[in-house]
């Protein structure tokens, strides 16, 4: 249900005004029992604050026992059954799970994908494509590959001609002040192509668990689109609600 955008009143703090509005919505059956409230960038974007200051009024409605809650929902990927942090970076990440992982860059190009940008909601077409293979260190076995793409940017431009900083896209991103500050992920099985199986030094048909990841910042702007091909030998998802 569509709800008008809320002005604030100086006379009260902005947690407890827009919790206010809230209750107000909930008491009048505006809100129905059990209807989802809307998402904390919706309220942001309604509000005209920042994210604390949303959670800040979503705890004092909580308080007041019109809303429930649950904290820590979400999924993350494991490695041989440690979680991989991968707001860290993704090399990082996989080390400190004890991956010894070697790394490896098949792309680095600027490409056009007109249909990845309507997916994304963004007019031009340009991303960075950054495709990567990782393998063990020790015995060459598969671990993963990463396609990654960045809608080009000023902040992006030179990436194609100096390449990652020190190596990492994390780096990369955040030296441009490109901060992933929210975004969605999905997963499904793929049996590897022809021209992956021979990347990764697995047989044709094999089935890796697929995610694919869009971050975007706190104004909303898409950051990066990631598809993974992940290795279920070590790779599971684990949820949490």
């Amino acid at each position: 249900m569509a709800r008008r955008t809320s002005t604030l009143s100086p006379a009260v703090g902005k947690p407890e005004h827009i919790a206010g509005v809230l209750e107000k919505e909930i008491r009048s059956g505006a809100l129905g029992f059990g209807e989802r409230l809307q998402s904390e960038n919706e309220l942001v974007q309604r509000f005209s604050v920042s994210r604390n200051t949303i959670r800040k009024g979503l705890e004092e409605l909580s308080s007041r026992g019109l809303i429930t809650t649950r904290v820590g929902i979400g999924s993350f990927v494991t490695f041989d059954g440690k979680m991989v942090d991968d707001a860290i970076g993704w090399s990082k990440a996989l080390a400190d799970a004890g991956a010894n992982a070697e790394t490896r860059t098949l792309r680095l190009e600027v490409i056009e994908d007109a249909e990845l940008a309507a997916r994304l909601g963004i007019e031009d077409p340009a991303f960075i494509a950054v495709d990567r293979a990782r393998s063990n260190a020790g015995d060459g076995h598969a671990i993963s590959i990463e396609r990654s793409r960045l809608p080009l940017s000023a902040e992006l431009e030179e990436v194609p001609l100096k390449g990652l900083r020190e190596g990492s896209l994390h780096q990369t991103l955040r030296g441009a002040g490109l901060v992933p500050d929210h975004g969605e992920e999905w997963a499904d099985i793929e049996m590897l192509s022809a021209e992956d199986a021979a990347v990764l030094g697995c047989a044709p048909g094999t089935p890796f668990l697929r995610t694919r990841r869009l971050t975007r910042s706190a104004d909303g702007r898409p950051i990066e689109y990631v598809t993974s091909l992940l290795n279920p030998a070590h790779f599971a998802l684990h949820l949490e609600f």
